[in-house]
């Protein structure tokens, strides 16, 4: 089986040894050939060349934003048979798509996973979303989350870390100080009938947040999971959660009910929810950032969010 390596080496577990253990172990298996990743970017551009040459397998050594450039580099011309399986060994700091698929967090325990699922033939063929002409793994998001995750690529780039707790000041900062928490900018639609509503969403659905979530949980706060969507499922469509008012005592209450270790749908006169959805449309008042996979990739003023099913098959 030839198989292309892609590594982040600025990867929070990416350490020198660990690439050489990961690669010598994939090399007695595999036909490898490793590449390394040196701008952003970069992982859209080695995994759509190695579908191009043919390769039977592309793993990924790296967090969520190099698995989310890899799955667009592979599905660069659209979902068909010939595009690559993909492995991952996550290398991030939060990991989600490894983790909602069951891969150990450990490098060294997910590259004998990794190797079991390959002698055995196994792989989980799983669907993705896509907002315009980009794909996302588990969710993107619209408005306040899309304002942390921006803010915390800014500090990223100055050196910083992208930490839990990083991640919760800089919530806490943009909620008090960043976004304007009077006017609700988003309104959404969802399909394919233009009559269909978010549940609790009314004739308008405006609303401060937007997250469109394709499995559970959205995110890690650490080990703790967040869980705005819970039925949320590789297998079915896309789930939205959503906020019409930012009031300081109402968003607090819905941060408990998402940091809940009960699998329960969250609730309030806030909240907006749906699952399994074929299409979601937005427009703004005014851009608003956007995330995919916890990757910011700018601000924009109309967008289309669409499930498809059975895109891409995952070595596990």
């Amino acid at each position: 089986m030839r198989a292309l390596l892609i590594v982040n080496p600025v990867a929070t577990t990416a350490s020198r040894r660990t690439r050489e253990v990961l690669a010598a172990a994939l090399d007695r298996d595999l036909k490898l050939e490793v590449a390394h990743t040196s701008e952003r970017g970069h992982a859209i551009a080695l995994a759509s060349q190695a579908r191009t040459d043919g390769m039977d397998l592309v793993v990924v050594l790296g967090g969520d934003g190099t698995v989310n450039e890899v799955v667009n580099g592979l599905l660069a011309d659209g979902v068909h048979d010939s595009v690559p399986h993909l492995g991952v060994v996550p290398g991030g700091g939060t990991n989600v798509f490894a983790r909602s698929l069951g891969i150990p967090r450990d490098p060294v325990e997910a590259t004998g996973a990794l190797l079991d699922a390959i002698r055995a033939d196994q792989r989980r063929t799983i669907g993705l979303g896509q907002v315009d002409d980009r794909w996302f793994t588990f969710s993107a998001g619209v408005g306040l989350d899309a304002a942390v995750v921006a803010a915390v690529d800014r500090r990223r780039a100055d050196g910083g870390k992208a930490t839990p707790s990083a991640y919760v000041r800089t919530t806490l900062h943009e909620f008090f100080a960043g976004v304007d928490r009077r006017h609700a900018p988003i309104r959404v639609r969802v399909g394919p009938t233009e009559s269909a509503e978010l549940a609790g969403g009314g004739p308008e659905n405006r609303l401060h947040v937007l997250i469109v979530a394709n499995t559970s949980p959205w995110t890690y706060l650490g080990e703790r999971p967040v869980r705005p969507t819970p039925e949320a499922s590789y297998d079915t469509g896309l789930d939205v959660y959503g906020l019409r008012r930012l009031g300081t005592a109402a968003t607090l209450r819905q941060v408990a009910q998402l940091l809940s270790r009960a699998d329960r749908l969250p609730h309030g006169r806030a909240v907006v929810s749906a699952h399994d959805l074929q299409e979601i449309r937005v427009d703004t008042d005014r851009e608003v950032p956007v995330h995919v996979d916890g990757e910011y990739i700018g601000q924009r003023t109309r967008l289309r969010f669409a499930a498809v099913p059975a895109a891409l098959r995952v070595a596990r």
